[in-house]
């Protein structure tokens, strides 16, 4: 069953507009949401909380719609993003109180073991946190409610590997139930490498590619050679050509890749490849590639 639905959701402002951005998310699963800044990341994000309106589409959290039961539909979703909400003068107490006086949800025993595990100091102030522990405190405010849809922005920029692995381990847990489900939208896909189901990459407020992430990987192959072997015919069949010092390194899709010569070099792609090379084909091109 989905746990998230979005249904040809668009946003148009004077100077940038998302358009006709549609997917769905099972429960039980990891979704990256990927794209350059100002691709209509953070858009979409805010469109989902209902933080903006839809110009036109539909959003569904766990079967609700914010029109139809705005409390419940909020309440099912966590955040946690890039920057930081709480006053840099909190303590854990007062984050405490608040949590609790705030959602109805709110399980301060959860809440208190995780600050426990995590040995957050209760009476220092939230600016004297180092990054690692902010991202924490956030994950716990979130965790001791009964969310069913993480969101996280760019949530773990900054961290170091050690908390940055912790992290993941955490919506790896999240998920385990099959109940909830994770939307990540971040830089660092090699975070979405190791534990992403789905990935939606978004480019100029249009989707570019969505599917399964395993699927993807298979779909296309990354090919190196010597730019002088490259024919015209076979220029059009590769997405992104990246000239390098010894070459070249370009993205094919995996059924075309029995045109090439055994000059050429296949290996499997990554996430950050096949992206990169999508971003460089559309700026080589000029406009969009049919997938």
């Amino acid at each position: 069953m989905e746990l998230l639905e979005v249904h040809g959701v668009s946003k148009r402002y004077r100077d940038f507009q998302l358009e006709d951005i549609d997917f769905v998310l099972p429960k039980g699963y990891i979704m990256g949401y990927v794209g350059r800044n100002g691709a209509g990341k953070s858009t979409t994000l805010n469109l989902i909380m209902n933080l903006c309106k839809c110009t036109a589409g539909s959003i569904w959290v766990d079967g609700f719609s914010c029109e139809e039961d705005e409390a419940r539909y909020k309440e099912q979703i966590g955040y946690i993003g890039d920057e930081f909400y709480y006053s840099l003068y909190f303590t854990v107490k007062n984050i405490r109180e608040i949590l609790q006086n705030f959602y109805p949800t709110f399980d301060r025993g959860r809440f208190d073991e995780l600050i426990a595990q995590w040995q957050l100091p209760e009476k220092t102030e939230f600016k004297d946190f180092s990054r690692g522990m902010r991202v924490k405190l956030m994950f716990a405010s979130v965790l001791a409610r009964e969310t069913k849809l993480l969101i996280l922005d760019e949530a773990t920029n900054g961290l170091d590997p050690v908390v940055r692995a912790e992290v993941l381990r955490l919506l790896q847990d999240y998920i385990a139930d099959g109940e909830h489900s994770v939307l990540f939208s971040t830089h660092i896909l090699s975070d979405l490498e190791q534990i992403a189901d789905y990935i939606f990459f978004i480019d100029e407020g249009k989707k570019v590619l969505f599917g399964a992430k395993d699927e993807l990987l298979e779909n296309y192959v990354l090919v190196k050679g010597e730019r002088q072997d490259v024919t015209p015919a076979l220029a059009e069949e590769m997405i992104g050509i990246i000239d390098q010092a010894y070459g070249f390194e370009a993205l094919m899709e995996s059924g075309r890749a029995a045109l090439l010569a055994r000059d050429f070099l296949c290996e499997k792609p990554t996430i950050d490849a096949i992206v990169l090379h999508y971003i460089q084909d559309k700026t080589q091109s000029g406009k969009e590639r049919a997938v």
